[in-house]
């Protein structure tokens, strides 16, 4: 029987029904419906457009429950904080691709270097600078 099942699960696919769903969360169904409406957590859409959540989902709504039993935090002070913590999911993303790039820009011998600044305060990219016309002084 495990033949068939995948090697990894799509935290993504909206594949749960609303009643699933909210047994899963241990919430009403309802609830879901409330914060669909309120656009805490936005299921997917089925074609009969009945709503669809994915694991990602119902972990989300694991956390709007903690969030508002646990820690007292109004269903606005909840939307604030999904947004920002899906901001900083971004910029960790982004973090993460900028430091491969420069893994593999460090790793080649071009790409040393990053950058080198000259004593004016110019900063060139690469390992060498342009060369400096110097003007020859008499005495």
């Amino acid at each position: 029987m495990s033949e068939n099942l995948p090697d990894r699960f799509d935290l993504d696919a909206p594949i749960f029904v609303i009643s699933v769903a909210a047994q899963l969360a241990d919430m009403h169904p309802q609830t879901l419906r409330g914060y669909d409406r309120l656009g805490l957590v936005v299921p997917g859409r089925a074609r009969g457009r009945g709503r669809r959540y994915s694991l990602r989902d119902v972990a989300k709504l694991r956390h709007v429950q903690h969030l508002s039993q646990t820690e007292g935090i109004n269903l606005e002070g909840i939307r604030r904080i999904l947004a920002l913590e899906a901001e900083l999911e971004g910029v960790r993303d982004q973090l993460f691709r900028l430091t491969e790039i420069l893994g593999r820009l460090q790793g080649t011998e071009q790409g040393a270097r990053v950058f080198t600044a000259a004593q004016s305060g110019q900063v060139h990219l690469g390992r060498v600078r342009p060369k400096e016309i110097r003007a020859i002084t008499v005495r």
